[in-house]
């Protein structure tokens, strides 16, 4: 039988950039069928995305052709008498700068014995891995259970989780769900609460003129300044009057990031058009409607402020993907099973958190799926050149994955 060091190897070797996942979600399958696992697959329909408020609102921006999502599941004693615990992971990774990195990103290697580097290394199909082969312990270890284990592994994660939300929105099991884990790095710690995300487009429009003679243009650039100035200022006064209990520790709970600025079309002409597109972090128990009225109100004042500005009013839209914060109660029994396995077996630090990141979790949250983030891996070496996951904490996420399924069934 494949063991899983093999199963990371291989996996690994897939490119599974956004888009290109087919290949590496037929070869899961064909692994689980050989497994023993019943498996299953499903396409997201494009039309149904663009009603979740996750996703453009066009159908046609949303790609989900050959992209299948696959899952295999175990069954345990009296199903009818037992719960269902979800394991999932996704299999898509991010692009790679392959200058940057030390080794071919797809050719998975041993840093030492123990560090094991390639693209999704950490992000997340070692984590996927853990949930297929503790699924196969669990089957090993405590036949005598009822219920289901279900190992996941989605596509179109990094676009908004297009495979997690199609199964949360359409059921593609014919039993319910009761509990589910996402795998995502979590250094082996209970995340109970992730942060949303309001991804925006700032479009100003100035007046172009020779260089020569900037005194007749007016720059679109001091004008971006007092925006970004006043959305750092609306951050600062966020991170004191938005509060979560497991935020404390952050310095920047909701950060807000101006990701890429395009201005100007010359050197030695007054930049007459900008666009800035940016990501602003949504608090648990907010949501992504609610941020927007706060910035979009910013905005509103800077421009009452400028005579140019109200002659020439901004566009601020949404695009890309929106992630709604989600949170599971950490009384929920599938987060005292985990704090409970992590507990026998050998990790101490058990309080839930909070990330600053989305994931998948959100999707079955809202679709009332109690679900908790607990995997192998540091979210620091997501999408980093040389990803690197720490192999023994991917065997401590089997083990405890393992002991968290018996519990919650038991």
């Amino acid at each position: 039988m494949t063991d899983i060091r093999t199963f990371t190897e291989e996996f690994l070797r897939f490119d599974t950039t956004g888009g290109a996942e087919a290949d590496a979600q037929a070869w899961v399958r064909d692994r689980l069928d050989e497994l023993g696992f019943e498996t299953y697959e499903w396409t997201a329909d494009a039309g149904r995305l663009a009603e979740h408020p996750s996703f453009p609102d066009d159908p046609s921006d949303i790609d989900v052709a050959d992209r299948p999502s696959v899952a295999g599941v175990l069954e345990f004693g009296d199903t009818g008498a037992g719960k269902t615990l979800v394991l999932n992971g996704h299999a898509d990774v991010v692009p790679v700068e392959r200058d940057l990195w030390s080794s071919d990103p797809f050719e998975p290697t041993w840093v030492g014995d123990d560090d094991l580097r390639a693209r999704g290394a950490a992000d997340m199909k070692s984590g996927l891995a853990a949930c297929v082969f503790a699924a196969l312990a669990l089957r090993e270890e405590a036949p005598d259970l009822d219920g289901r284990v279900v190992v996941e592994s989605v596509v179109g994660e990094e676009e908004g989780g297009i495979g997690a939300a199609a199964a949360a929105l359409d059921n593609p099991y014919p039993f319910e769900r009761d509990a589910a884990i996402v795998a995502e790095p979590t250094e082996l710690q209970v995340v109970t609460a992730t942060e949303g995300c309001l991804m925006k487009r700032l479009t100003l429009t100035g007046r172009s003129a020779h260089a020569a003679t900037r005194w007749v243009g007016e720059s679109v650039l001091p004008h971006f300044e007092t925006v970004r100035r006043a959305f750092e200022a609306l951050e600062s006064e966020r991170t004191e009057t938005v509060t979560h209990p497991l935020y404390d520790d952050f310095p920047i709970p909701w950060p807000v990031v101006v990701g890429t600025v395009e201005a100007g079309s010359w050197a030695s002409t007054v930049p007459a058009e900008l666009t800035a597109e940016m990501r602003i972090g949504v608090a648990p128990g907010e949501t992504v409607d609610d941020v927007e009225t706060q910035f979009e109100a910013r905005l509103d004042e800077i421009v009452a402020d400028s005579e140019w500005l109200s002659a020439h009013p901004p566009t601020f839209e949404r695009f890309s993907i929106q992630f709604e914060p989600a949170e599971t109660d950490p009384d929920e029994p599938v987060v005292g099973a985990l704090q409970a396995a992590m507990e026998a077996t050998g990790l101490d630090d058990t309080e839930p958190r909070g990330a600053t990141y989305g994931a998948d979790s959100r999707h079955y949250v809202a679709a009332g799926i109690p679900t908790v983030v607990f995997g192998p891996g540091s979210i620091e070496q997501a999408h980093y050149p040389d990803e690197t996951v720490h192999w023994p904490e991917v065997e401590q996420a089997r083990e405890t994955i393992t002991e968290t399924a018996r519990r919650f069934l038991g």
